[in-house]
């Protein structure tokens, strides 16, 4: 269809076959990725219509999980796409990623490990970089809060007991779970992962502050290290 009209924006297209009509008529479902950016974009450019510039967004970047992925400067290097264009998209990613997110709020009582990956994977599997966090839980592990410990690679020095559980006391946290993204999309610990797992359990027994899980999420899959019994025994034989 993009071939047969190139040169022409969308709006000289029948009413039929331009993908915001169509969206209101049939539905968006029916809308390729590039009918939807095209809503998104509005325009094109010069000799090239909104779909055309959504299909070579989609060339470019390596399809929507490349889209996901890249940052504004390179959308932005793009023909036809600026940085209004490149932040709409960003939102819009954003949006639904955030409505994927199951709801995880304040005093929500974690039940399993399915439960944390099914809120906390639509936001990390598509990042370049390791994340790790820790979810603060009261004695009946309902949730208090969470935060952001540290960004880059882990290691002992990015992700310190003292940083992570001074946060939990804080927060009269009685117990914490950790998780954090691998950015290759193969959620299997690493060593590094499992000798900072002992450790931040280790601290907590200290403390007197449980570690009831770390999640290493993936693209589509996680480890649980509860699931795997990998904290009864401080990983030691990991």
């Amino acid at each position: 269809m993009a071939s047969k009209k190139a040169g022409h924006g969308i709006t000289q297209w029948p009413e039929t076959e331009r993908p915001r009509e169509r969206l209101l008529a049939q539905g968006s479902q029916i809308l390729t990725d590039a009918q939807l950016l095209a809503i998104l974009l509005r325009v094109g450019r010069h000799g090239s219509s909104a779909v055309q510039v959504g299909m070579e967004i989609l060339e470019r970047l390596g399809g929507m999980a490349g889209l996901a992925q890249c940052g504004i400067e390179e959308l932005c290097a793009i023909p036809g796409v600026g940085k209004a264009k490149a932040a709409q998209l960003k939102a819009a990613l954003e949006l639904g990623k955030r409505a994927l997110a199951g709801p995880l709020t304040k005093g929500t009582k974690i039940t399993s490990s399915r439960d944390l990956f099914n809120h906390y994977h639509p936001t990390l599997r598509d990042l370049r970089h390791d994340i790790f966090k820790v979810v603060l839980l009261d004695a009946k592990h309902a949730i208090l809060r969470d935060a952001t410990v540290s960004t880059g690679s882990l290691t002992l020095s990015i992700v310190h007991p003292r940083e992570v559980f001074t946060l939990a006391v804080k927060e009269s946290a009685a117990a914490v779970i950790f998780l954090h993204n691998h950015p290759s999309g193969d959620p299997t610990p690493s060593q590094e992962d499992r000798v900072l797992t002992a450790r931040l359990v280790s601290a907590g027994e200290v403390l007197g502050i449980r570690v009831l899980d770390h999640l290493v999420v993936g693209d589509g899959r996680y480890v649980s290290f509860a699931d795997q019994g990998w904290l009864t025994d401080h990983c030691a034989d990991a």
